[in-house]
């Protein structure tokens, strides 16, 4: 089969020009939408920490956590409404995905990146004026829609838009960009918390339209993919665009490579029941379970609940919070490692090794804590330990960050055929997002519950992920995204799908 019955022989083929200061510049500004998200996902953590902010909206947590409940240490911030202010953001991006779906097919990448800039924009605004927890979740909700419509669109763009020899580094910068977000954010928060005045939450939640300002703005000045251009059937205007972001007018086998798989999107009536045929089955089941492994890796107690994870385990409130700061600056230098060596050593190694040494330092972990409090949560770190603990978390951390981080965001995002591709991604953010909203909502009393447990737990998932990508993940390292189907037709189990599509194709092909 042709590339996916998208033109040409899968033959590996290298199309001309690279990496101009146009695609640089266009792939830094739509990665801006990563900044947004990784902003919202930081400060959450460091608010709902603050002494200030649990009084004027939570204040049972805040009397719990300094009151008789103080003695067990894993279940002082254990409440449903106070989860459900970081949580419901996820919820509203779960829905928001599949209506963004549709707008980035019919409408461009473009598009969806600006109704989401603007949206965010609007949630930012309402949470640094919230009075009340109805205002608070509001604002989340709108900052959900946002996220979803930036998480469809920005990593389809990127893949798009780079050359295949560099479409991984260029991808990660949406990932590169979430880590800076999460940093920030734990930055601001630390700074904010000594605000005596006690509005400094305010100033935390309402930051938060300083990314999605400079991501709606630069948004009106981005160019479409030729992809998207193509779906609209302008065949001009898209190879023009072609050859400007490729740097070479000798770009006509790679345009005739996006012309057919153009031609075979528009044949699909109903993407969403041609993502669900067989021939298709390796990217629908790769666009749900990287995701869903991708937030059962744990990752996210750490990214929403740092500060109150740290103060968990016996942190002060100033501690807590700037080694949540260190977090994010680990965070930040291992995505890099990514951007460096993810087309170099290839998608899959950097899978493997980030799967092996998060499961050992999960495991150090939860043997570590369950030592210090046992299960009934009632003791204290030594600082020793508390500083092991934290070297342990920022080990982890740094192996999610230069693999299942950018990879989860990546991978799905090359493998799927142009007639499926915002379907592909649509299942992949909403999938991301609703374990994203059960990690969310619930991680506060799975701790409670489950003690030190907890970080087997994850340890488990960790280790079945594992498995998973040694076995049904291939390799797609400098792979041309519309000369993708070769990576299934070497593949022991996805090419049994390939052939009977081959077979299917020929039959229908004679007269």
């Amino acid at each position: 089969m042709a590339g996916g019955g998208l033109g040409g022989q899968s033959d590996g083929r290298n199309y001309e020009g690279g990496v101009t200061a146009f695609v640089v510049i266009a792939c830094l500004v739509a990665a801006m939408g990563g900044l947004m998200f990784g902003y919202d996902i930081g400060i959450s953590g460091g608010v709902t920490s603050m002494d200030s902010f649990l009084k004027t909206f939570f204040p049972r947590v805040y009397n719990k956590e300094n009151g008789n409940h103080k003695d067990n240490m894993y279940c002082k911030f254990d409440d449903h409404v106070l989860t459900l202010f970081t949580s419901s953001l996820y919820l509203a991006a779960l829905i928001s995905s599949f209506i963004a779906s549709a707008i980035t097919r019919r409408f461009g990448r473009k598009m969806s990146m600006l109704f989401g800039g603007l949206v965010f924009l609007g949630g930012a605004i309402i949470n640094g004026a919230a009075i009340n927890v109805a205002m608070l979740i509001i604002g989340r909700l709108m900052l959900g829609v946002g996220v979803g419509f930036a998480n469809q669109s920005v990593p389809v763009y990127l893949s798009e838009m780079a050359p295949e020899k560099f479409r991984g580094a260029l991808n990660i910068g949406f990932q590169m960009a979430i880590t800076i977000g999460v940093l920030a954010a734990n930055l601001i928060n630390y700074l904010t918390s000594k605000i005596e005045a006690g509005w400094g939450w305010r100033v935390s939640l309402g930051l938060a339209a300083a990314p999605a300002i400079f991501f709606t703005i630069g948004s009106l000045f981005l160019p479409d993919t030729p992809n998207s251009i193509l779906e609209r059937g302008n065949y001009e205007k898209a190879k023009k665009m072609l050859r400007k972001i490729r740097g070479s007018n000798n770009v006509d086998k790679e345009f005739q490579d996006l012309v057919d798989a153009s031609e075979a999107a528009k044949k699909i009536e109903h993407p969403w029941k041609n993502f669900a045929h067989p021939k298709h089955r390796p990217q629908l089941t790769i666009c749900t379970f990287i995701p869903f492994f991708q937030q059962l890796t744990g990752i996210n107690v750490i990214m929403f609940y740092a500060p109150v994870l740290f103060k968990t385990l016996g942190f002060g409130d100033g501690a807590s919070l700037v080694s949540a700061v260190i977090t994010g600056v680990v965070n930040v230098v291992a995505t890099a490692v990514s951007v460096y060596s993810v087309d170099k050593v290839g998608r899959k190694a950097l899978f493997l090794e980030g799967g092996l040494q998060m499961i050992i330092c999960q495991v150090i972990i939860a043997i570590m804590i369950g030592r210090a409090f046992g299960t009934q949560g009632v003791g204290e770190m030594s600082k020793s330990l508390s500083s092991f603990v934290l070297f342990l978390i920022c080990a982890y951390v740094a192996a999610f960050a230069w693999s299942w981080g950018p990879l989860g965001w990546l991978v799905p995002s090359e493998i799927c055929p142009l007639e499926i591709r915002s379907a592909g991604q649509a299942t992949n953010v909403s999938v991301n997002m609703f374990f994203t909203f059960v990690i969310g909502q619930f991680f506060l009393s799975m701790l409670c519950h489950l003690k030190f447990g907890l970080f087997l737990f994850f340890a488990g998932f960790v280790v079945l992920m594992t498995i998973f990508v040694c076995s049904f993940v291939p390799e797609t390292k400098n792979i041309p995204i519309e000369e993708m189907n070769q990576v299934w037709e070497k593949h022991w189990l996805w090419r049994k799908y390939v052939s009977i599509d081959n077979i299917t194709s020929r039959k229908s092909s004679i007269p």
